[in-house]
């Protein structure tokens, strides 16, 4: 089956072709760094990573990902006003935190992330366009206000799939000077109280750009005039989307080919956002949670599903990181697992199961079911003592969970396979291997008392022993909430 996703415009299920063969143009709309970010904020960067992944790995396509910095709109210069610093200052520092909550999750690096403020060049440029095209106006009383005249392009609306007359109004700039409440500001004329660093000069006036502006602009610059996937959050679609696509489709440029969306995060039903009071901020999460966890519990559901996050939900994601950790440490001690580099040599070690639910507009829900079945398969042949099917079994866990970014053997999550890591897991082998067989001697003299305590004693340093019918096994015991070691004593079997 080719690779099928939903496109939100045509709001069906279409076949993945891309612009130009063994190329994919993405672009998605990044934060606005008013703020640290939450879960909410991080999950559309989770969601296009996967179909990143899956795009290079599961099709070989080479990735062109643009990810922008919307470093200067209305609400970074309040926040700047109201914590009183320069608005500047304030949204690097907010860059950075995104940055880092973006690595610690294993995202991999846009090809290029583009600030707002460095293509303001651009943005006059598409903007003296619609102008001369007739889209676009400039305010009557000289404010340095320029509009989008909506009822100028027909297909207005087609994005959102709602006629211009159900729509309400354009709230993102003063309406003395528009033709019709709807229409949306391309450019806002400086006001007075507004620091002069955050302006620029344009024919029009001096002034700063609107926020769907910046983005039509740098997607232009970076991807060209026509590009395959545009994505974003769930409420970008209106209207920031659809105005990004009428301002460029007005201008005569191709834009997206496919409009993908994921949805929200949501606390006690309602979407995740500081002015809510519920927001949870990657930063905080992580000082409970292993980063590979929250990368889990935020890949897990369909991006086109909603996440409702409450307390204890964390710990299924753990437990599940667990089984695929602790099958994995339990292969890696019969014989060295196989790590296939991107691409084609990946994708054969995947099961067929597996790549038609990746297939399936990315059905991630399916392609975790055949990962821990295969889990599942390997534990039973490592019981058995078949290596090999148990090694084969790894090597597929390792290709699977990579596409989703929760290999818990890739270098990101500080499981590097080096001389140094490798030494010193043999070294604690032989160690809990000798402590085991004397459990065992003693569970053979029926001496219970002994056996339990040697659990208990490896317990509380964090190791786990999990008795099969080929022996003995031990993992380490995660510290993220996703319990502990078996309470069954030697006693009870």
């Amino acid at each position: 089956m080719s690779l099928q996703l939903f496109d939100t415009a045509t709001r069906e299920q279409r076949e993945f072709v891309p612009r130009v063969s063994g190329k994919v143009g993405m672009y998605i709309c990044g934060l606005t760094t008013q703020g640290a970010p939450h879960i909410g904020h991080i999950r559309f960067a989770v969601a296009f990573d996967v179909l990143r992944r899956w795009l290079e790995t599961g099709h070989d396509y080479d990735v062109t990902l643009i990810r922008n910095v919307t470093d200067i709109d209305d609400k970074v210069l309040r926040k700047a006003a109201e914590s009183g610093e320069d608005w500047f200052a304030l949204t690097y520092r907010n860059e950075r935190l995104t940055s880092q909550a973006l690595d610690a999750l294993g995202v991999k690096p846009a090809t290029y992330e583009p600030r707002a403020t460095g293509h303001v060049p651009d943005m006059i440029t598409l903007m003296e366009t619609l102008v001369e095209k007739g889209h676009a106006y400039p305010a009557p009383d000289d404010s340095g206000d320029v509009y989008f005249d909506v009822r100028s392009w027909p297909e207005y609306g087609s994005l959102s799939h709602q006629s211009i007359d159900d729509m309400v109004a354009a709230e993102d700039a003063d309406p003395r000077g528009k033709r019709d409440p709807r229409d949306f500001a391309l450019w806002k004329g400086r006001k007075a109280d507004e620091p002069l660093s955050a302006s620029w000069p344009t024919p029009f006036g001096v002034g700063r750009p609107g926020w769907h502006l910046e983005c039509s602009a740098m997607a232009r610059r970076w991807l060209g005039d026509e590009f395959d996937i545009h994505g974003g959050g769930i409420d970008l679609r209106f209207p920031h989307h659809e105005n990004e696509q009428a301002q460029s489709r007005a201008a005569g440029l191709g834009f997206a080919r496919y409009w993908l969306h994921n949805a929200w995060v949501t606390v006690r039903g309602e979407k995740m956002g500081k002015s809510l009071g519920n927001a949870l901020e990657v930063r905080e999460l992580l000082k409970f949670t292993r980063p590979i966890v929250l990368r889990y519990y935020l890949t897990a559901a369909h991006y086109r599903s909603t996440i409702e996050y409450h307390p204890g939900s964390l710990d299924e994601a753990a437990a599940a990181v667990d089984r695929i950790e602790g099958f994995l440490e339990r292969a890696a001690r019969r014989g060295e697992i196989a790590r296939p580099a991107d691409g084609p040599s990946a994708r054969a070690l995947m099961p067929a199961e597996f790549v038609e639910s990746m297939d399936d507009d990315l059905g991630v829900s399916g392609a975790l079911a055949v990962i821990h079945e295969t889990v599942r398969a390997g534990n039973v042949a490592l019981d058995e003592d078949d290596d090999e099917t148990a090694l084969a079994a790894a090597a597929s866990v390792v290709a699977m969970t990579e596409v989703l970014g929760v290999n818990p053997l890739a270098p990101h999550w500080g499981a590097s396979r080096d001389s140094t890591g490798s030494t010193a897991e043999a070294a604690l082998d032989a160690l809990v291997r000798a402590r085991l067989e004397e459990r065992q001697a003693a569970r053979q003299e029926r001496d219970f008392e002994r056996a339990d305590a040697i659990r208990d004693e490896l317990a509380a340093v964090g190791i786990a022993i999990t008795d099969t019918p080929s022996g003995a096994e031990w993992s380490l015991v995660r510290t993220n909430g996703s319990g502990g070691p078996s309470g069954r004593t030697d006693e009870e079997g």
